[in-house]
């Protein structure tokens, strides 16, 4: 399937004037006739719009996937809705990555929280402890 508003060079968004424009000015005969068969009855273009839609997000697909053509089909129309490999990471993939790093940091929490949390209270106990054996020793306190 061709590609016709990207052929056309037209957004898909185009108005009819726009459409009947490209087509009249366009200089490859099967394109024009294939266009006008598609564009001049409203029905047609409805249709070719929602398959456009459909092998549109294939592409995209494609794309994120790192699936292209080969070198032999560039130039080909199966070549219409292909994109360039997208070597972005994937949103599945960027969120098993925050959650294992969230995961690794609660398990370190959990390993370090035991004999930290005791030495922690002993510290502070031993030193409330010591403070009010020095505030009794020197008599800032009554007794």
């Amino acid at each position: 399937m061709r590609d016709l508003y990207q052929r056309l060079a037209i957004p898909p968004e185009a108005n009819e004037q726009a459409i009947q424009h490209a087509v009249t000015s366009c200089q490859h005969s099967a394109l024009r006739q294939d266009a006008e068969a598609v564009f001049s009855v409203a029905e047609r273009r409805e249709a070719y719009d929602t398959l456009h839609d459909t092998v549109s997000d294939i592409g995209k697909l494609r794309a994120r996937l790192g699936l292209s053509h080969g070198a032999h089909w560039q130039g080909d129309v199966a070549n219409d809705f292909s994109l360039p490999p997208d070597h972005a990471i994937s949103r599945h993939d960027e969120l098993v990555d925050r959650v294992s790093h969230a995961v690794s940091l609660y398990n370190r929490w959990r390993r370090l929280r035991g004999p930290w949390l005791l030495i922690a209270v002993f510290a502070a106990g031993a030193g409330i402890g010591a403070g009010l054996g020095l505030a009794l020793c020197w008599g800032l306190l009554p007794v």
